[in-house]
């Protein structure tokens, strides 16, 4: 009884301090900041696809640099204004979320503000160059794209709380009357906020350039974006915080608290440099991104479950067990997994809990060895989630077909690993009918 309680204690404590993490507003502002632009990075794959595995099955030579830029455009007006991007919506989101009643100004604030902090002159190779030269009056695709990805979320939300909390302020506030129409009166209402935060960060922004020669772009990026990427996307970091997430599944608690937090944005801006590199021609850097854990590691949904219903429907005794699996099945196709999770169930069941946690594990393991190895192409397009199995690995890796039978592999296994623990499931479903 005492292992019990203490038992329930330690679920009870992790689920709260879960909770917690997963509802802190500006963690749950990105998370919907990026549901919101995750149809652009899709698109983005679309085009990189169609450009660089489609086309030129079809085209060569010059009708092939002719019809790519069609790709090109797409990648354009997705990638490589990620940055940019983000900044507002992540500003909008955070507005909302705070409950504040102007979350169009929020953007705007936030959009500014990223622009502000942006370098004044940059380097450039002119086309048919060989030395690149000092330019002004331009944006870099380099600081408002993927690279400059973590520089708009770390502005958009600063900019965006300095913003709101300051129009809250009584005293600063310019009131016109009632006599005024309500888009002006709003407009001069956070008149002082909006100056106040823009000039903050541009005298950070003069001070870091004319004092210390750099930009906060930089800054952010070789401070806290790569840092933190190469802790949450080196493979023991990956590993350990995407089952953590799946365990909070296991107890009712949807995997994105942590996963869509923690891991998402880090894993987002690697999959974007994969497919920008990819649709440039260069070499494709991560191994470990948002594709691949989706492709490798949720094969049917969250735990890899597909694995389970195939076990179920080809080897369980279980009347009630291969009814759900049936219902459950061309769900888990397209990765949606929910019917098997709370139907067969899968939460508060601690036999299916250890392969639900553990077989996305290993899958992803094998996935990993055979991109090292050489086996299969790493990642290169965002393929949308509800892409079924062996379709999704396919097109994630660029038309590899060698990435296909990783999963198959992987299937195989899953199926093999869920099976004693299904058969253990079901004992103890019986035995609790008896008592």
């Amino acid at each position: 009884m005492v292992n019990k309680n203490l038992w329930q204690r330690f679920i009870e404590g992790f689920t709260n301090i879960s909770i917690k993490i997963g509802n802190q507003i500006h963690l749950r502002s990105l998370r919907d900041a990026f549901a919101m632009v995750m149809p652009l990075f899709i698109l983005a794959g679309l085009g990189v696809l169609i450009n660089n595995v489609f086309f030129p099955i079809i085209f060569k030579g010059s009708s092939l640099a002719n019809v790519q830029v069609f790709g090109n455009l797409i990648v354009n007006g997705t990638l490589n204004i990620a940055g940019l991007v983000i900044a507002p919506v992540i500003g909008y989101c955070l507005a909302q979320n705070r409950k504040y009643k102007n979350p169009l100004g929020t953007a705007i604030v936030s959009l500014s503000s990223l622009i502000v902090v942006m370098p004044i002159t940059l380097f450039a190779l002119p086309v048919h160059a060989n030395k690149s030269v000092e330019i002004t009056g331009f944006l870099s695709y380099t600081n408002i794209g993927v690279t400059g990805m973590f520089a708009g979320i770390i502005v958009g939300l600063v900019a965006a709380e300095m913003f709101i909390r300051l129009s809250k302020i009584d005293k600063i506030k310019i009131n016109l009357g009632e006599n005024v129409p309500p888009a002006v009166s709003d407009s001069f209402m956070t008149l002082i906020p909006t100056i106040v935060v823009i000039s903050s960060l541009a005298i950070l922004a003069t001070i870091l350039l004319v004092v210390f020669k750099t930009d906060l772009i930089k800054l952010i990026t070789s401070i806290i974006q790569e840092p933190l990427r190469q802790v949450n996307t080196s493979l023991p970091g990956f590993l350990l915080i995407y089952s953590v997430g799946n365990l909070l599944f296991g107890f009712g608690i949807h995997q994105a608290v942590i996963n869509g937090t923690l891991l998402d944005p880090v894993l987002l801006i690697n999959t974007n440099k994969n497919m920008a590199a990819f649709a440039s021609g260069e070499h494709v850097p991560y191994i470990i991104t948002s594709v691949f854990r989706d492709t490798f590691g949720m094969m049917g949904g969250t735990g890899s479950t597909i694995c389970l219903l195939v076990a179920t429907m080809i080897f369980s005794r279980s009347k009630s067990s291969r009814e759900v699996s049936k219902l459950s099945i061309v769900p888990g196709i397209f990765n949606i997994n929910e019917p098997v999770i709370y139907g067969y169930p899968i939460v508060f069941n601690i036999p299916l809990l250890i392969p639900f946690v553990l077989t996305p594990v290993i899958s992803l393991l094998i996935a990993y060895a055979a991109t090292i190895l050489g086996l299969m192409n790493r990642t290169v397009v965002l393929v949308p989630w509800t892409t079924p199995p062996l379709i999704n690995g396919f097109l994630a890796t660029g038309g590899d077909w060698r990435a296909v039978i990783v999963q198959i592999l992987s299937f195989v296994i899953g199926v093999l690993f869920y099976l004693p623990f299904m058969k253990i499931s079901e004992r103890v479903l019986l035995r609790q009918k008896s008592i």
